[in-house]
């Protein structure tokens, strides 16, 4: 009798006390603000990079290295519009580097898995 009442305590408080689980919701602003992330990262590296005096191919190539290494393991990289984030990176590059003649084929390295 015991053991029943006790029993039918718990499972009483096991379902007063649950609460439901709703599932991953990505958003637009979601992504938005992951693209925009991806981009100041990749923008500052090359900046930082090439201020250091390190040739425009090679500070390339270690921005792509650095920030395929952060953002490889996201759950969100199936989710990114390359073509937007691409163009996000050039039009950060313009404003914060002052390098007017990125070309946006430079990107084509930036994939993530």
């Amino acid at each position: 009798m015991i053991k029943r009442v006790f029993t039918i305590f718990i499972l009483t408080l096991f379902f007063m006390f649950n609460s439901p689980v709703y599932s991953l919701d990505t958003s637009s602003k979601t992504i938005e603000k992951y693209t925009k992330k991806i981009s100041n990262k990749f923008t500052r590296t090359y900046c930082n990079t090439t201020k250091f005096g390190i040739s425009n191919e090679g500070a390339l190539a270690f921005a792509v290295g650095e920030t395929n290494k952060e953002f490889r393991n996201n759950k969100l990289n199936n989710l990114i519009d390359y073509s937007q984030l691409k163009n996000s990176i050039v039009n950060d590059i313009k404003n914060n580097c002052q390098v007017y003649d990125f070309d946006i084929s430079n990107l084509e390295n930036l994939k993530f898995n």
